[in-house]
């Protein structure tokens, strides 16, 4: 319209003066009317053809808008020398713009591997404490989809909630620790600190978040308790063989002196008790390791088929030497696991020895293994002796990539020994505890077998079950979860 305005103010003056020659005679009508029609004619002509580049130059302008930072848009040819400049400077704009995303670009990208790779868990959350970014450590520990929520569906604890509002509200910077006790227990050092990102004008008023970040103190809160709990169950499981020693050496400098045979019977029983202090001691130490490193899940793979044909293998002379047979039940295929090989060994070393052990001499010890929906079918029910067994890690506490059919392998060792009471049960896993005491120290255990077991399927993040039945013997078995499982539960962290 502007320019259709300013083309009639040009325009008028000229036609005006051929009408006015007319008039007065100087011209001839019909020229000046020619005269004026080409003018008129010129002009439209002029402004047709400068509204068609401005056109073109618009539809240029969208394509460039539209098109993908990469992809490259042939600049219009022809026109006028105005036109092709502006369309070069068009095209000069969009280079430069198109080299500043892909700038901006990599410098976010190399900022999103930087946060993933911290070992420490990191959220940036808003002044209305949703999560507006979170590393992929903060997305294993609390769930793939954070983004945009509220902290609190992720993140259920009272207290580290009511810091980071005393935070958004104004207050100092808070660090406190507290406990996840999920899958397995894991204690934990937040740190919450205000956010204020740089304001890029005086008019811009960003935001004020905040940052949490997590460090992980499990290892160094176990390594505090296994020292104290070393040397409590230390003193108080040494202190019976220790006197018994020193009671055998005295009467070894006293009255049995001169005897030879009361000597040989002393030294033997010696023996036992200082092999007894050595096995107590080995078995405190593993326990000692195995719990410092349980909040940690192993991340290699392993072979149980090949792990218990080993296993087995090692324990055929023992069991020989009570006339017991042991029978490896092991269906093809069997499903590698998510594991540690060496400590998965010690699981069944423990299990199948205890067999041996209890079990009825003569008899027959099955050790059995699955992959299905047997193995990741519904635990028992409620009040049964299998339902009574404590543990920190169960089938309900995996992912739900583990939980379904085939995710779960299942591996038993049942016995046909005297049984256990379900009395007993919920405590067999506690260290130190036997459910016969005599029995046990007779044969050489040192109450430790199965707290071994159960923090490692814990560190294994499976689960450990008992059966037993009194007169007909006990069934243990332990779930973990297969690795094909594992690495799907991983994919679905991931954003």
């Amino acid at each position: 319209m502007k320019l259709l305005l300013a083309l009639a103010a040009l325009l008028l003056p000229t036609v005006g003066a051929l009408l006015a020659l007319a008039v007065e005679g100087e011209v001839a009508i019909l020229p000046a009317a020619a005269g004026a029609a080409l003018a008129v004619a010129g002009a439209v002509g002029v402004v047709r053809a400068h509204r068609a580049e401005l056109a073109r130059a618009a539809a240029y302008v969208r394509r460039l808008a539209e098109a993908e930072p990469a992809a490259p848009v042939p600049v219009p040819e022809g026109g006028s020398p105005e036109a092709r400049s502006l369309n070069a400077a068009l095209a000069r704009l969009h280079r430069a713009w198109r080299r500043r995303h892909e700038t901006l670009a990599a410098q976010l990208d190399a900022s999103e591997r930087m946060l993933d790779a911290l070992h420490d868990p990191f959220v940036l959350l808003d002044a209305r404490r949703r999560v507006v970014r979170a590393n992929q450590a903060a997305r294993e520990l609390f769930g793939g989809r954070l983004a945009g929520r509220d902290l609190a569906a992720g993140l259920r604890n009272p207290d580290v909630l009511a810091a980071v509002d005393a935070v958004l509200a104004g207050k100092a910077s808070r660090n406190l620790e507290f406990t996840l006790p999920v899958p397995v227990e894991r204690v934990f050092q937040a740190r919450i600190k205000r956010f204020r990102p740089e304001a890029r004008d005086a008019e811009d008023v960003p935001e004020t978040s905040v940052i949490l970040t997590l460090h992980d103190i499990t290892a160094i809160k176990r390594m505090e308790q296994t020292r104290a709990d070393f040397v409590a169950n230390a003193s108080h499981e040494l202190r019976t063989p220790l006197a018994t020693l020193l009671g055998f050496v005295e009467t070894l400098r006293g009255p049995a002196r001169d005897d030879p045979e009361a000597r040989d019977r002393f030294l033997s029983i010696m023996q036992d008790q200082a092999s007894r202090m050595s096995r107590l001691v080995d078995d405190l130490l593993s326990l000692s390791r195995i719990e410092i490193d349980e909040h940690t899940a192993p991340t290699g793979e392993a072979d149980l088929a090949e792990i218990l044909d080993d296993v087995v293998a090692g324990l055929e002379m023992k069991a020989a030497k009570r006339r017991i047979r042991l029978r490896l039940d092991l269906p093809p295929g069997l499903p590698r696991v998510v594991g540690d090989e060496d400590q998965l060994a010690q699981v069944f070393q423990n299990l199948i020895e205890n067999a041996i052990k209890y079990g009825r001499e003569g008899t027959e010890v099955t050790i059995a293994a699955s992959g299905g929906a047997q193995a990741s079918g519904p635990g028992p029910a409620a009040g049964s002796a299998l339902a009574n067994v404590p543990t920190l890690a169960n089938v309900a506490a995996l992912p739900a990539g583990m939980r379904r059919a085939g995710a779960i392998v299942a591996v038993s060792v049942t016995d046909r020994g005297e049984g256990i009471a379900r009395i007993h049960l919920p405590r067999l896993t506690e260290r130190f505890y036997r459910a016969d005491a005599a029995r046990s120290r007779a044969m050489g255990g040192t109450g430790l077998g199965l707290a071994i077991v159960k923090h490692i399927v814990n560190r294994h993040r499976g689960r450990l079950a008992i059966e037993s039945e009194v007169g007909k013997g006990s069934t243990f078995t332990v779930h973990l979860p297969a690795a094909a499982a594992a690495d799907a539960a991983r994919d679905v962290i991931k954003p």
